[in-house]
């Protein structure tokens, strides 16, 4: 799903991180989910909401202008899970 790989490529942007571990965050994020409907609920947010939602604990601040360098991430899959994929 192209939103899927579009979070992936926001959350290492914005995050930081590299794209394996964006990637395992949205498998991780989604597991286990029948996502290929084309009325997904997820559908109606775009990436950028989808990146702050699964990389931080809270989201403080939507604006692409907030001070993110004091927000906790979520802690990511463990090492070794199916999530990791790349």
């Amino acid at each position: 799903m192209d939103l899927l790989r579009a979070t992936a490529q926001e959350m290492s942007e914005l995050c930081g991180i590299s794209r394996a571990e964006a990637v395992a965050r949205v498998n991780w994020h989604w597991e286990g989910l029948d996502l290929s409907g084309e009325d997904e609920i997820i559908l109606h947010e775009d990436e950028y909401y989808w990146a702050l939602r699964i990389y931080f604990a809270d989201v403080l601040d939507w604006r692409p202008t907030a001070d993110r360098s004091d927000w906790t991430p979520r802690p990511g899959p463990p090492a070794g899970s199916r999530c990791w994929t790349l």
